[in-house]
């Protein structure tokens, strides 16, 4: 029910922001026409969530490593906190995938794409110590907030009010969550 129904919602979002974007222009202009696909606004706002994605899923994956291997006086507590935050980040993916695939375009899906798009460097090898695992963090979800604020503007520009709450639901989240952990690392 309520998938079908955000699925048909999505159509006719992206129905409209293609129906604004093409306005006034000919026929060989609508989505999906090769002689436009570079250009096409759709495509950038696309482009930059798969980036989004990308930095969100490395996240995840960084969080949750973390999660599994915190040890030291703090690990009640960070062992907990970061469980909270690579759940929060895990059930982010699948809305920033699908508002992609709303825009009419593939999301990226695949370790090798998400380590071609993301700005997040992936964990270390090597399990640092538990306030390293907070820094690493904080610098994490200060990236994916910048990534996010990225493509903020195009999704204003183009009126695409769905993604451009997306957005402003992910910054708010990451800039909280790097200001926590921040606060870890104060004397």
């Amino acid at each position: 029910g309520a998938h079908i129904g955000g699925f048909l919602a999505g159509l006719l979002i992206a129905h409209v922001i293609d129906r604004r974007a093409t306005a006034g222009q000919p026929p060989e202009y609508a989505a999906g026409s090769a002689a436009v696909d570079g250009n096409d606004v759709r495509a950038a706002i696309a482009g930059g969530l798969a980036k989004l994605l990308a930095d969100t899923y490395t996240l995840y994956l960084t969080t949750h490593n973390f999660h599994w291997n915190v040890t030291g006086p703090m690990f009640n507590t960070l062992h907990t906190m970061f469980m909270a935050q690579y759940t929060e980040l895990g059930n982010a993916v699948d809305p920033v995938a699908e508002r992609i695939r709303s825009l009419g375009h593939p999301a990226p899906g695949s370790y090798a794409q998400f380590g071609k798009l993301s700005s997040i460097k992936d964990a270390p090898a090597v399990p640092p110590k538990a306030l390293e695992m907070v820094a690493i963090l904080v610098a994490g979800h200060e990236a994916v907030a910048r990534t996010a604020r990225s493509v903020f503007p195009l999704a204003d520009k183009a009126g695409d009010e769905p993604t451009a709450d997306l957005l402003t639901q992910r910054l708010t989240v990451h800039e909280q969550t790097a200001w926590m952990l921040r606060s870890l690392l104060e004397d």
